[in-house]
C-alpha cells in the first residue's frame, strides 16, 4: 500500500511536568533514550522505515534542543520530496496564543494540511517507544474504507485503568470509547470479544480490552471537517470520541512492544528494559533501525572494568575497577576507578572537557565532568554534563517518594535524579536535611 500521499504530524507535547527535571531544559521528545538516541527518533524512524517521508513536528515548550537535533539529523535527498520540518507555536493573524491541546495544535497549522496531493494525515505522539510499519495501518484503513483508523493494543484489566479503551464490533469498527475505566461495570462496557482478537492473529492471553495507542490515521478531508466544525482541543478526549459518533472509525490491532514514556518511572524502567539480557524492544533491528544523529566519536575505552547487562554508548572512558550492572551509559561518559553503577541511567555529556579546563576547575574544587573515583550510583538517573566528585553516593537510601526541586539531587517516583549541569562535591551523600538541598 503506497504511503506517498500520507503526511505525518508528530506532536511534540506540552510542558512534560511528569518527566521533570529531565524536561527542565528540554521538551519531552528531546529527552535522551538508550544512551545515544532521543525519544523523537522513534516516531521519526518509524515514519522513514514505513516510507512516510513528509513529516511535521509540532513543538511549543523548551524546543531549542529538539529543533537542533532534528535539523542536524533528518535531511532527505532533494529528489525524494521528503522533509522533517518544525511547526513551532507562533502568533499569526489567525491565532494569537499557544497551542491549547493536540487538536488545537493541528488546527493552528491547518494550512500545512491543505496541499492537493495529501490524502491521509497520520497523527503520532512524540514520546512513545514502539516499532510499527504505518503502511500496514494504511492498508487496514483502505480495506475498511474508513474515515479514521486508530492503532490499538490488547491489554489486561490492570493496565486498562490508565488508558483509553475502545469497544469494537465484529468487523473491527470502533463503537465506543471510555477514558481510564475503573470499575468492572465500566470495563465490561468496552470489553472486546477474545475470538475477534484471535482472528487478528493475536494471542489474547486474557487481554480482552483494546487500548488506544494515541496513533491516528485520518482521511485528510475528514480531519479538516472535524477541526473546522468544532473547537475541540484534544484528540484523545474530544476529537476521537466525536469521530466515533459521526464517522467510520476502525481499529488497527497491534501486538508488539509499546511504552508511553510519560513519567520518570516509565522512562527509567524503559531504559533498564532496553539494557536487559533479553530486551523487549530490540534496538539492533536490520529491517527497521532507529535512526539518530551521526557523531564523530571515538570508540569507548574500558580498562579492567566489569560490565553486565548494560548499554555503553560511544566515546566513553571506563577506568579500572569500575562495576556497571543493568544500566545505560550515555555518550562521552567518564567513569572513574572503582565506581559502582547499578540499575541506573547515565545520560552522558554534550562535549569533552579540555585538560586546561579540568586543571582550572580542580584548582577551584570543582570535579571533572563525569563520575569520580569510588562513587556509588544506584537506582538513579544522572542527566547530562553532571560533575560528581569522588566517593559520593547517589542513592535514595531514605526511601523518599518525591522531594522538592534541587540543583543537585531530586527524587521522583522514588528514583534519584541528578539534574543537568549539577555539581556534586567529593564525599557527598543525601541526608534528610538535603530534602530540597
Amino acid at each position: 500500500m503506497s504511503v506517498q500521499r500520507v503526511l505525518a504530524l508528530v506532536l511534540g507535547g506540552g510542558r512534560g511536568s511528569r518527566l521533570y527535571p529531565l524536561t527542565r531544559d528540554r521538551s519531552k521528545p528531546a529527552v535522551p533514550l538508550a544512551g545515544k538516541y532521543r525519544i523523537i527518533d522513534v516516531p521519526l524512524s518509524n515514519c522513514i522505515n514505513s516510507g512516510v517521508q513528509r513529516i511535521y513536528v509540532l513543538t511549543q515548550f523548551n524546543s531549542v534542543s529538539l529543533h537542533r537535533h532534528i535539523r542536524r539529523t533528518y535531511t532527505f535527498d532533494p529528489f525524494s520530496g521528503g522533509f522533517v520540518e518544525i511547526l513551532a507555536a507562533q502568533q499569526t493573524l489567525d491565532n494569537a496564543g499557544w497551542y491549547q491541546g493536540t487538536a488545537d495544535a493541528v488546527r493552528q497549522n491547518i494550512r500545512s494540511l491543505q496541499h492537493a496531493d495529501i490524502r491521509h494525515v497520520l497523527i503520532l505522539s512524540g514520546d512513545q517507544l514502539y516499532r510499527m510499519n504505518y503502511a500496514d495501518m494504511l492498508a487496514t484503513h483502505m480495506n475498511r474504507k474508513a474515515d479514521v483508523t486508530i492503532a490499538g493494543i490488547p491489554v489486561h484489566e490492570e493496565a486498562a485503568s490508565a488508558l483509553g479503551v475502545m469497544r469494537v464490533d465484529g468487523e473491527g469498527r470502533v463503537e465506543g470509547f471510555l477514558e481510564k475505566p475503573q470499575t468492572k461495570a465500566e470495563l465490561d462496557l468496552v470489553r472486546t470479544d477474545p475470538a475477534w482478537i484471535q482472528r487478528q492473529g493475536i494471542d489474547a492471553k486474557g487481554r480482552d480490552l483494546m487500548a488506544s495507542m494515541g496513533i491516528y490515521l485520518f482521511d485528510r478531508d475528514c480531519l479538516l471537517d472535524l477541526l473546522a466544525k468544532t473547537d475541540y482541543q484534544d484528540f484523545g478526549r474530544e476529537v476521537f470520541p466525536a469521530a466515533i459518533r459521526a464517522k467510520k472509525v476502525y481499529l488497527h490491532p497491534f501486538d508488539g512492544y509499546w511504552e508511553d514514556i510519560g513519567t520518570i518511572r516509565s522512562y527509567f524502567q524503559c531504559n533498564l528494559d532496553l539494557a536487559s539480557h533479553s530486551p523487549p524492544f530490540e534496538l539492533a533491528n536490520a529491517e527497521a533501525p532507529i535512526y539518530s544523529r551521526g557523531r564523530f566519536l571515538p570508540p569507548s575505552r574500558i580498562d579492567g572494568a566489569s560490565i553486565r547487562s548494560s548499554l555503553l554508548s560511544d566515546g566513553c572512558l571506563v577506568e579500572h575497577g569500575a562495576v556497571i550492572e543493568n544500566s545505560v551509559i550515555g555518550l562521552r561518559c567518564r567513569i572513574g576507578r572503582n565506581v559502582v553503577i547499578r540499575n541506573s541511567v547515565i545520560l552522558g555529556n554534550d562535549f569533552y572537557e579540555t585538560t586546561e579546563d579540568m586543571a582550572t576547575n580542580a584548582a577551584r574544587g570543582i570535579p571533572a565532568m563525569g563520575i569520580g573515583e569510588g562513587t556509588i550510583v544506584e537506582g538513579a538517573i544522572v542527566d547530562k554534563n553532571v560533575r560528581i566528585g569522588r566517593r559520593a553516593r547517589i542513592v535514595n537510601d531514605h526511601g523518599w517518594e518525591d522531594t522538592g526541586d534541587s540543583d543537585r539531587f531530586t527524587v521522583r517516583d522514588r528514583i534519584a535524579v541528578v539534574p543537568k549541569d549539577a555539581v556534586v562535591p567529593d564525599g557527598w551523600i543525601p541526608e534528610p536535611s538535603d530534602h530540597s538541598a
